[in-house]
């Protein structure tokens, strides 16, 4: 297959990115699609091409800690809870923190709250180091099939023009677990 981010791969997303536009790449399971999370219509862009809506919320996914920090107001957790987080992190957990009231709609749905995780994917970290803040990640995946693994099954769902950065996922069986900061509570098991 074609890897069509042909040259450097990391720029050439940030390229598409810049646009507005949803690109696809691998995280620690599955390739997951995403775009820049302070765009509206970026957003939107790939809420429509998930089929998924709004209301639903959206996970951000980042490179260290300091990229979420101004969508998540951590003040709310007390140390062992923030401990409890940096254990799972850089790695394949998501957990749900308390969204500052000015982290947009677009990205909390109808929450308070937001979902993030620091990867420990290394192309994703180069993605998010390189553009400067996290992406909106969420499974590459057309509603209702599987989330796809290689860059292959992206082109297969999403057209032979879809933007994807041609790399292995990490080999992970299942999609990240998902809880909440403060309670510790599982919503989806990893």
């Amino acid at each position: 297959m074609k890897n069509n981010l042909p040259t450097d791969p990391v720029a050439s997303a940030i390229e598409v990115l810049n646009k507005e536009e949803v690109i696809a790449y691998p995280t620690e399971a599955v390739f997951g699609v995403g775009c820049d999370p302070d765009s509206e219509t970026a957003v939107y862009r790939l809420l429509e091409l998930k089929q998924r809506p709004v209301d639903k919320g959206l996970i951000l996914i980042a490179a260290n800690f300091d990229q979420l920090k101004p969508y998540i107001d951590d003040s709310m957790l007390t140390d062992e809870q923030r401990k409890a987080v940096f254990r799972c992190w850089p790695g394949p957990v998501t957990f749900v923190f308390p969204a500052k009231p000015t982290t947009p709609r677009w990205l909390t749905g109808r929450f308070d709250s937001l979902a993030i995780r620091v990867t420990d994917h290394p192309m994703v970290i180069a993605l998010c180091t390189a553009y400067g803040k996290p992406l909106v990640s969420t499974s590459a995946n057309l509603s209702g099939l599987p989330p796809c693994r290689t860059a292959q099954e992206v082109s297969e769902q999403f057209g032979a023009d879809f933007p994807v950065i041609d790399a292995p996922t990490g080999g992970r069986q299942n999609p990240s677990e998902i809880r909440d900061a403060l309670t510790g509570e599982l919503f989806r098991q990893g």
